[in-house]
């Protein structure tokens, strides 16, 4: 006997759940409470959760939780093909900016890529402690033979990183703009931000294949978004209104004041999210090598895989520096417009 038989007995429900139901043979337990005529009720203490598995022992038409499973992938697949069609072409570009950001890192030679790397840091943070710091890091993974697998990891951040602030810039400033749009948008942002990372791949397993470079960089992009288009809307509502209501006085068109006074004011919080961006995609660039995501991931992967723990520490050591390196060319830029700012 179930142990909530009783309860569809109670509320008359036990014929619904008997109809069309099969005479099939009998469980042991069934049969032995039968012939001994036990009929006694749960103890509390081992009353289980009524569960959909649970409420399926007592009434057959209590669909299982398997069939919600089921379900849920039968809807997905059903929904693939459409959706295929719909976001292949949209995607596409995505796949054509990291195989070309792959190809360039990869194949420039190292005494180009190198110094072209240090004149960027030089023009983000103007910091020779910061450019040398870079060179030492960038040098340490050379010397380990891990040169080709860091550049396959930053081509993929630069172009993962560009398209999260191309787009998560514009979507602040609407935000920011609009309280309607902020509530729509914060339960979105909400669910891309608590999701697991593991999460975004399984559905762009299905849909993309592994072979296909947008399939890790859909996923990079979705988990690090976030962080920009948050601080881009909170940077921009936290400008002092009476500055707004100088412009304002001014006659400073709606385009003036954004462009003028609410972006330069709010450009600290936007680097700092440009900042959690760019450290966010890093972190899912390892993730996504379980997807075919070139770089450093792949020698971690590997390294759990096959139990080398050599190969695993030392490519995950240069995760670690690349990172680090990473956030502090974001951080001197980010103190030098600090400090550009109270100059004024």
């Amino acid at each position: 006997m179930a142990t909530y038989d009783g309860v569809f007995d109670t509320v008359g429900l036990r014929e619904w759940c008997d109809e069309g139901a099969s005479d099939g043979p009998m469980s042991m337990a069934d049969l032995l409470a039968q012939t001994s005529g036990d009929s006694a009720q749960t103890p509390l203490t081992e009353l289980p959760f009524p569960s959909l598995d649970a409420l399926n022992e007592a009434c057959s038409k209590i669909p299982q939780a398997r069939d919600l499973t089921n379900g849920v992938e039968a809807a997905f697949m059903s929904a693939r093909d459409v959706l295929r069609v719909v976001v292949d072409p949209i995607t596409q570009p995505l796949s054509w900016m990291l195989n070309e950001a792959l190809w360039v890192m990869t194949e420039t030679p190292w005494w180009i890529m190198i110094p072209i790397l240090l004149l960027i840091t030089w023009a983000v943070a103007r910091n020779w402690k910061v450019v040398g710091f870079v060179a030492i890091i960038l040098g340490l993974l050379a010397f380990v033979d891990h040169y080709e697998v860091a550049m396959q990891t930053l081509a993929i951040i630069f172009v993962c990183a560009f398209i999260c602030v191309l787009f998560g810039v514009p979507i602040g400033i609407a935000m920011s703009r609009s309280d309607k749009l902020q509530g729509i948008l914060t339960p979105v942002l909400d669910l891309l931000q608590t999701l697991p990372p593991f999460v975004y791949l399984i559905p762009l397993i299905f849909l993309f294949s592994v072979t296909e470079p947008k399939l890790y960089g859909i996923a990079v992009i979705l988990y690090a978004i976030v962080p920009v288009v948050r601080l881009t809307n909170l940077g921009i509502r936290l400008v002092d209104p009476d500055v707004i209501e100088a412009a304002d006085a001014f006659g400073m068109t709606k385009r003036q004041k954004l462009f003028g006074v609410q972006i330069p004011l709010a450009l600290p919080n936007i680097m700092a999210g440009v900042n959690q961006t760019i450290m966010m995609s890093l972190a899912m660039v390892v993730i996504a090598s379980m997807v075919s995501a070139p770089g450093l991931g792949i020698l971690v992967l590997r390294g759990i895989r096959n139990l080398e723990l050599g190969v695993g520490m030392i490519a995950g050591l240069g995760i670690v520096v690349l990172a680090i390196a990473l956030d502090r060319v974001t951080k001197a830029s980010l103190a030098r417009i600090d400090a550009s700012q109270s100059s004024r």
